[in-house]
């Protein structure tokens, strides 16, 4: 890593910078903690969870991510071979324009906020059977140590330690002859998490515009063309 000298630390956009790349490392430290939890629930019922890295049974279709998770995936994504990331922008670029087709409205930089809500299953119809475009040939996720909160939650219910249950359904390849929501040793922290997903998030936003939103959704190929310039101003036309 390079070394910067003072004159290049008293730079402004340095700081705004610097300041996103703590944020994005400290939304880094939050998902390693999902990990773990959900490492623990394999280790301890393995012959109930099927979820490895390398299952890709639930990687098909679309689904929206915060930006949160669409800025720290694309810190994976840049670090791809180049030759690699030429060819995913390529067919980023042709999803995205197909969906453009079937909604006028969703256009560069791709964000799905100002689409009406009652629109996206248009754009992500539970029947699209679509590989992710990160997957590799193999089956593995190009990206797997940044992929979204979404990726490293699916497949388990959702149920706080409280008992209170945020997200009851689960993969079918999982607990096929049992019910995961009485096992108490599943449960976790989760409002709490997503609090503090939250606030970040707010964080972020409020660094990159100078206001608070609680939602700025992309698609992953959005994800992966994504110019941050452009989003910025975006936002602030929402607000607008």
């Amino acid at each position: 890593m390079a070394v910067l000298d003072e004159s290049a630390k008293s730079d402004p956009d340095w700081r705004r910078i610097d300041a996103m790349n703590e944020l994005l490392d400290r939304y880094g430290s939050l998902l390693r903690e999902v990990d773990v939890w959900f490492a623990r629930c394999l280790d301890q019922h393995p012959e109930l969870i099927a979820c490895r890295n390398g299952c890709s049974e639930c990687c098909r279709g679309l689904f929206d991510i915060t930006l949160l998770d669409a800025l720290y995936l694309k810190r994976g994504f840049d670090a791809l071979p180049e030759l690699q990331r030429t060819r995913l922008v390529r067919a980023a670029t042709g999803r995205l324009q197909q969906l453009s087709h079937l909604n006028p409205a969703f256009i560069e930089p791709w964000l799905l906020n100002g689409i009406p809500e009652s629109d996206w299953d248009v754009l992500m119809p539970e029947e699209d059977e679509t590989p992710c475009l990160l997957l590799s040939e193999d089956g593995g996720c190009l990206v797997y140590e940044h992929r979204p909160m979404t990726c490293r939650l699916n497949g388990i219910p959702l149920i706080d330690v409280s008992g209170e249950e945020l997200f009851d359904e689960w993969c079918t390849l999982n607990f096929t002859e049992e019910d995961p929501r009485h096992f108490a040793d599943l449960r976790f922290e989760f409002t709490e998490l997503f609090s503090r997903e939250l606030l970040l998030f707010q964080r972020l936003i409020h660094h990159l515009t100078g206001t608070i939103r609680n939602e700025v959704d992309l698609f992953v190929p959005g994800a992966a063309v994504l110019e941050c310039h452009k989003i910025v101003e975006a936002i602030k036309l929402l607000d607008r």
